[in-house]
C-alpha cells in the first residue's frame, strides 16, 4: 500500500478511536439516547439528499435501522457512558467473533480450526476482563455486547440483502433509525429542552465529530482504500483501534491499565486477528461504527 493511503487507513483508525473518548466526553452534557438522536439527525441531513436509494430497497434499509441503527448505536452510547472508553471499545469488537459464528449458524460457513481458535481467544479475552476492576457494572457490559451482536446481525443482513451504495445506506439507516431513537429518549430521558441549552462544547461537539468525523469523513476514506486496495490490506489497520482507544482512555480520560485489561484485551485483539486475517481476502472489510 503506498504511503498516502496508509497515512489515510491509519489516520480513520485514529478517528475511531477518538470516536469512542467523544463519546464518552459527549454522554457527560447530553442523555445517550438524545445525543444518539442528533447524530442520525445528522448524517440524514447531509446524506440522503445527495444520495437517492430504490424504492424497492426501502423496507431493508428500514429493518437494518433497527438493529445496525437504533440497537447497535443506541446501545453503544448508553453502555460507553458507563464503560472504561478502552474496555468498552475492546468488548465492541465483540462484534466481529460475533459476525463469525452467526455465518456460520445461519449462513453454513465453515468454521476451520484457525476461526475456531480465534474465537475462542477472542471469549478467553471477554472472561479474563470480566476478572478484573475496569469491567463496568453487569448492565453497560451487557448493553456494549448486545450492540456487538446486533452490528453482527446487521453485516448478515447486509451481506444478504441489496447492494446499497455505502454513504447511501448509512443516510438512509440514520433517517429510519432517526425517529425510533427520538421516541426511546422521549420515553427513558427527561429533560431534554434542559440538557440541550446547558449543553457546552462536549455536547455539541460529540454530535458533530461522531455525525461528520465518524460516519461521513472516515467511512468515505475507508471504502475510498477498499476500492483501490485488496481488502486483505486494508481490514489488518482495524486491529489497531482498541489498542489506540485503550491508551487515547489512558492519557486523555486517566482511566487505568490493569493486567485484566492488558491480557484481555490482547486476547481479543489476537483471537479477532485470526478471524479477520484469514477472510479478509475474500469478505468485504467490517464495519467498525461507532
Amino acid at each position: 500500500m503506498p504511503l498516502k493511503d496508509l497515512a489515510l487507513g491509519l489516520g480513520v483508525i485514529v478517528i475511531w478511536a477518538l470516536n469512542i473518548i467523544v463519546i464518552k466526553l459527549g454522554v457527560t452534557e447530553l442523555p445517550p439516547l438524545l445525543l444518539t438522536t442528533l447524530r442520525f439527525a445528522l448524517v440524514a441531513a447531509l446524506l440522503v439528499p445527495f444520495h437517492p436509494v430504490h424504492r424497492h430497497q426501502l423496507p431493508f434499509l428500514a429493518l437494518l435501522s433497527v438493529t445496525f441503527g437504533t440497537l447497535h448505536f443506541a446501545m453503544l452510547f448508553i453502555g460507553l457512558g458507563q464503560a472504561e472508553a478502552g474496555t468498552g471499545a475492546i468488548l465492541v469488537q465483540m462484534g466481529t467473533p460475533f459476525a463469525t459464528l452467526l455465518a456460520v449458524i445461519f449462513l453454513k460457513e465453515k468454521l476451520g480450526a484457525r476461526r475456531l481458535a480465534g474465537l475462542l481467544l477472542s471469549f478467553a479475552g471477554v472472561v479474563v476482563l470480566a476478572g478484573g476492576p475496569t469491567l463496568p457494572a453487569p448492565l453497560p457490559t451487557t448493553l456494549l455486547l448486545l450492540s456487538a451482536l446486533a452490528w453482527a446481525v446487521s453485516q448478515l443482513l447486509i451481506k444478504q440483502g441489496p447492494k446499497v451504495p455505502p454513504m447511501a445506506l448509512a443516510g438512509w439507516v440514520a433517517l429510519f433509525a432517526t425517529p425510533q431513537v427520538a421516541l426511546g429518549s422521549w420515553w427513558f430521558e427527561h429533560d431534554h429542552w434542559a440538557a440541550l441549552a446547558e449543553a457546552g462544547w462536549r455536547g455539541w461537539g460529540a454530535v458533530l465529530y461522531t455525525a461528520v468525523m465518524s460516519s461521513i469523513v472516515a467511512y468515505g476514506i475507508w471504502y475510498g482504500l477498499l476500492r483501490r486496495h485488496p481488502v486483505n490490506r486494508v481490514v489488518p489497520l482495524v486491529l489497531l483501534m482498541p489498542v489506540l482507544a485503550v491508551g487515547l482512555g489512558m492519557l486523555l480520560l486517566g482511566d487505568p491499565l490493569g493486567p485484566n485489561k492488558l491480557i484481555g484485551g490482547s486476547l481479543v485483539v489476537a483471537g479477532i486477528a485470526l478471524i479477520v486475517l484469514r477472510i479478509g481476502s475474500r469478505r468485504k472489510a467490517p464495519d467498525t461504527s461507532s
